[in-house]
């Protein structure tokens, strides 16, 4: 008996093989794609790479590495995770760039970045990786800054006493916060170093009669024309506010951040209202711009109230 024949199809291929599953593609690892970009960054830097980056500098890189963050964090806020991503990467691509110079000179490798970071997170967990335990996560807080200190420590024992004075250096909690911080950041950094092994206020209140402490002395020196006194008042208060938003859980330098964003966007709204009104605000007087201000304020509080009714 003759086996009946394969059905065909128009093109003589097996009906069959139109079912049959794509080969995937093996994806490739987060390991890969790294050593393509490190590959990208360093061709972009050799002798027949790009003029642009072949002039940067460490120095040069600084303001790029400073804006990318602020970025991320602007793509965070907003709930893109496509634009996180990419933020995310443009500011990953600043270390590569930043070790791709550093290698050139004969510093330190992209390898030497990742090296230290893998080695520091196992040595400051213990409780993960070692054989201590810890209860919760202010009490992880505590060994972190304790191991920090330690290693900071054991650096300025290995490399001498900098300074040139005799003796051991003296070694400080507050020693990792970088002078060159924004302000506001240094101050946060420097409050919550402190509050982790219990230098802290017991509650919001004491640093709210704090801050009410440096307004009257800021307040007396303004009095007095002291200008060199106002400053370190203004300063005294300032920080105040910033230990407070460390209390609070806030960081200061988003919450100010947002703050300046929202003043901008009703400032806008005024010069678009004076407009609609056949005017210039610079040109209204102080009174109309108050209650352009407020009005402002409440259509902007209005459209919030909107959008949330909208959600529910």
């Amino acid at each position: 008996m003759t086996r009946p024949r394969k059905k065909q199809t128009k093109n003589g291929k097996n009906s069959r093989r139109r079912h049959a599953k794509p080969v995937k593609r093996r994806q490739a690892t987060p390991g890969e794609w790294f050593e393509k970009l490190v590959a990208v960054q360093a061709k972009l830097r050799a002798p027949d790479g790009c003029p642009w980056d072949r002039e940067q500098t460490h120095e040069s890189l600084r303001t790029y590495l400073i804006e990318e963050a602020y970025e991320v964090l602007e793509a965070l806020e907003s709930g893109n995770d496509a634009k996180f991503a990419e933020e995310m990467g443009d500011l990953l691509l600043q270390i590569v760039f930043h070790s791709q110079i550093a290698q050139e000179r004969g510093g330190f490798t992209i390898s030497d970045v990742i090296r230290e970071i893998h080695d520091k997170m196992i040595r400051r967990h213990p409780h993960v990786f070692g054989v201590t335990s810890a209860k919760d996560s202010a009490e992880v807080l505590r060994n972190w800054e304790q191991i920090k200190a330690e290693e900071r420590l054991s650096k300025a024992e290995g490399t001498g006493n900098a300074s040139g004075s005799k003796g051991p250096k003296v070694v400080s909690l507050l020693d990792g916060v970088s002078r060159a911080l924004p302000a506001t950041l240094e101050g946060f950094q420097l409050t919550r170093k402190a509050s982790r092994i219990g230098f802290d206020w017991k509650n919001a209140g004491g640093i709210f009669e704090k801050m009410g402490e440096e307004a009257r002395e800021l307040q007396s020196a303004l009095e007095g024309r002291e200008q060199p006194k106002v400053e370190e008042e203004l300063g005294d208060l300032l920080f105040a506010a910033v230990n407070l938003a460390r209390f609070l859980k806030v960081d200061p330098e988003i919450a100010l951040k947002k703050a300046n964003a929202k003043f901008s966007r009703r400032f806008r709204s005024m010069e678009k209202l004076a407009r609609e009104g056949g005017r210039e605000f610079k040109n209204l007087p102080r009174e109309e711009m108050e209650s352009l201000w407020d009005l402002a304020k409440r259509t902007e509080q209005g459209i919030e109230r909107s959008g949330a009714r909208a959600k529910l």
